[in-house]
């Protein structure tokens, strides 16, 4: 980010369109002084004097220039009637003085009152901004920052409850806690080479084994929750797949309400990769309905179908459509070739018609490991039961997303096997009696990578590659 820190900043927080309120929010040293350029309040008070964290209700005048007046004149009118309020730092948001203007929401007015504020002397916020102060300021970390965008992105209550765990700092104290335990045993390491030659007794070599493996142990734990931690985070993909005209595109148009695949009695109608959001009991899943499996010298087909091969492979689970009012044909024997090891759901659809497959060959065909679910995606009769085993396909058995911890985010995950890496060859270091400086540096390399999640160590280019990602006004 371009701009100083002792700028003050602003920034539209409430999202784009018209509304009944919208905010506009200063942070900074001069923040006050410059929201009274514009603000009168009602009650004669001036900006300085309010209390903290107490709503005026105030006039915001705004310059009218150019074509908006008449000829020649630059006057002052009042813009709006708006609510103000003043957060002094450090109790606010980003640690500094913060003032908030709770206009009416309308692009222009927002607009204006920004435009306003920078001729007075702030400057538009970087997206992010208002949040890496605060992280900057100490109010929060670098993991409780990241979850005020996941908080914004959450899609379902179990996103939101992972987010909210995190921004509370429930995974923040667990590194921290496993961080200082690998301080302290590199202290010790470290202040036995420095005093090798004192008769000083340090931490010995078994007990250092103990608590390294331990702390491994924590880790190994934490990285045991990623994959349902990102699949509460990001979502879970799941592919739907079968030969043409088995009802995949009723399939998703019947599990999420919508009319979103269109679905005619001509094979192959779908040539392309749809894809629709659903909530599974507080699990978001990306549904995507892809072209029917078969033998065909269409070539639009023919990408269509690759690109049904690859939704498999990139699903997190996958769901194999069958037509349960006719016989199991080849092209259905090639769909279930084409789940190999995946996690997969077998439907057999269409359970409002007489049955004519036979469950016996198609578990004989590779279903035998899998749940088999019957039901019609016309009246909707065994869609229940299939949301069930979509959520169970894609988490761990007994699953529940709670407040509780969890690791979601690919830049932890990957630091936390780094820290992993550095303990494992620490503890092999030690095994094969090297040198205390060879454990010295794995240690230092965990802990570092450790300290990266919660931003006790980071660099420029982390900061805003993270806060990038944020909306201006936060």
């Amino acid at each position: 980010m371009a701009g100083a820190l002792d700028d003050t900043i602003c920034g539209i927080a409430t999202p784009p369109g018209e509304g009944g309120v919208g905010i506009v929010r200063l942070s900074g040293s001069h923040a006050v002084e410059i929201a009274a350029t514009l603000a009168k309040l009602r009650s004669g008070l001036s900006l300085a004097s309010t209390r903290n964290h107490t709503l005026y209700l105030a006039d915001v005048t705004l310059p009218v220039h150019g074509s908006d007046g008449p000829a020649g004149s630059n006057q002052e009118v009042v813009g709006d009637e708006a609510l103000i309020v003043v957060m002094r730092g450090p109790r606010s948001f980003t640690g500094e003085d913060v003032v908030e203007f709770h206009c009416h929401g309308g692009a222009l007015i927002l607009n204006t009152v920004c435009e306003a504020i920078i001729a007075a002397g702030g400057r538009l916020a970087e997206p992010g901004e208002f949040t890496k102060r605060a992280f900057l300021n100490g109010r929060l970390d670098l993991a409780q920052a990241e979850a005020v965008l996941d908080t914004i992105r959450a899609k379902t209550t179990g996103s939101l409850r992972v987010a909210q765990a995190q921004r509370r700092g429930v995974l923040s104290g667990e590194i921290e806690g496993i961080r200082g335990d690998l301080v302290t045993a590199l202290a010790h390491v470290e202040a036995a080479l420095d005093f090798s030659e004192e008769d000083i007794t340090f931490v010995g070599r078994a007990e250092l084994v103990a608590l390294l493996v331990a702390m491994s142990g924590r880790l190994t734990r934490l990285l045991e929750t990623a994959r349902d931690g990102r699949i509460l985070r990001e979502g879970a993909t799941v592919a739907i797949v079968g030969r043409p005209n088995v009802g995949k595109s009723s399939l998703l148009n019947a599990l999420t309400s919508t009319d979103r695949a269109i679905v005619t009695a001509i094979p192959g109608t779908t040539r392309d990769v749809l894809d629709e959001w659903l909530n599974i009991q507080g699990i978001p899943v990306r549904l995507l309905d892809t072209a029917g499996i078969r033998e065909t010298h269409d070539p639009v087909e023919q990408e269509g179908i690759e690109r049904s091969h690859r939704a498999v492979e990139d699903a997190d689970a996958v769901l194999a459509v069958f037509d349960g009012s006719l016989p199991l044909e080849e092209s259905d024997r090639s769909v279930l070739n084409t789940l190999q090891s995946k996690r997969s759901v077998i439907v057999v659809n269409k359970s409002d018609l007489s049955s004519r497959l036979d469950l016996t060959e198609l578990q004989a065909s590779g279903g035998e490991q899998r749940p088999v679910v019957r039901l019609s995606a016309r009246t909707g009769t065994g869609l229940p039961q299939l949301r069930d085993h979509i959520r169970s396909s894609i988490l761990r058995q007994g699953f529940e997303p709670n407040d509780g911890l969890y690791v979601a985010n690919l830049r932890h995950i990957t630091s936390l096997r780094s820290a992993q890496e550095g303990l494992t060859h620490a503890l092999a270091a030690l095994d094969d009696q090297l040198s205390g400086e060879f454990v010295a540096a794995d240690l230092r390399m965990a802990a570092d990578a450790l300290g990266e999640i919660t931003g006790a160590i980071s660099t420029d280019d982390i900061l805003n590659r993270i806060f990038s990602e944020f909306c201006i006004g936060k």
